[in-house]
Formats: C-alpha cells, structure tokens, sequence
C-alpha cells in the first residue's frame, strides 16, 4: 500500500477529532459547528485511503485533492474554535501541526502523481 505514513498519520488525525468532538459535546458546549469539524476531519483520512485503491492516477489525484480540501476546511474550523474558545490553544496547536503535515504529504503526492500524467504524454 502506498503512503504508509500519510494514511496513518490521517487515521491518527481522524481519531484525535473524533475524541475532541466528543469531549466538546460532552462539556456540554455542544454547537452544531461540531459536526462540520467531525465530517471534514474524518473525510481526510477516508478519501486518502479510497485513494490508494483508485482504479486510475487520474483517480487517486482526485480523491488525494478532495482529502487535501477537506484537510483546509478541518483547519478553518479548528481555527475558529480555538479563536472563539471552544477549544485551547494548548489543544488546537498539535491538530494544526498534524493537519499541516497531512496538507504537505498530499500536495506532495497530487504533484509526484501529475508528473507522472505529464511524463506519459
């Protein structure tokens, strides 16, 4: 399987919102904002591993760009829950770290993936 790192690296990620989600709602700060955080968060880790069984590279690009936008919208909301004080910045700054390594290994693969679309023309 490829990209070992990133897959794991996206589980841990997916997990780690799971958990914040569910202790914000248990803290009884519950905000219907949650659910976008929960949905954008766990789709990075999804679309990333649907994308190592892609029938195509034209596939696998598609489905690593649509990990790579959701991992921008998981990083909106962390950021405005950590600015509206939903959550600490003691634990928004390792979600961001992690949610920034995960954008760099996906644009990363998108560009090695279309060099090898553009070399095989």
């Amino acid at each position: 399987m490829k990209d070992n790192k990133l897959i794991d690296l996206s589980k841990e990620f997916a997990i780690d919102i799971i958990n914040l989600c569910a202790d914000i709602k248990e803290n009884r700060k519950s905000n219907i904002l949650i659910n976008q955080l929960l949905r954008s968060g766990t789709s990075v880790g999804a679309n990333i591993h649907e994308g190592n069984y892609a029938s195509s590279l034209a596939d696998f690009i598609n489905k690593f760009q649509i990990a790579l936008k959701e991992c921008y919208e998981s990083d909106y909301w962390l950021d405005i829950f950590c600015k509206t004080g939903i959550i600490t910045e003691e634990t928004y700054k390792p979600l961001y770290a992690k949610c920034s390594k995960i954008r760099k290994m996906l644009i990363a693969s998108i560009n090695t993936a279309k060099s090898k679309i553009e070399n095989n023309r």
